[in-house]
């Protein structure tokens, strides 16, 4: 009976072992993952920033030609 305890035992730990070598696994791909995105984000905000800027001059340099042929 003690062996049948301990087997029982022994098998449920390799399971608790095999499922937190998983969860480390998927936590590592969950941070390079975050990485990816953060980096991804802050490429976007600054093109977008860019384009803001350019559309903003475009719609100074309108203006100021729509003024002089006024």
């Amino acid at each position: 009976m003690f062996d049948t305890e301990l087997e029982k035992l022994e098998e449920r730990l390799h399971e608790v072992l095999a499922t937190c070598r998983q969860l480390r696994e998927e936590n590592h791909s969950l941070r390079e993952r975050h990485e990816q995105l953060a980096s991804e984000r802050a490429s976007l905000i600054q093109k977008n920033e860019l384009v803001r800027t350019r559309v903003e001059a475009m719609v100074s340099r309108l203006k100021s030609m729509e003024q002089t042929t006024s």
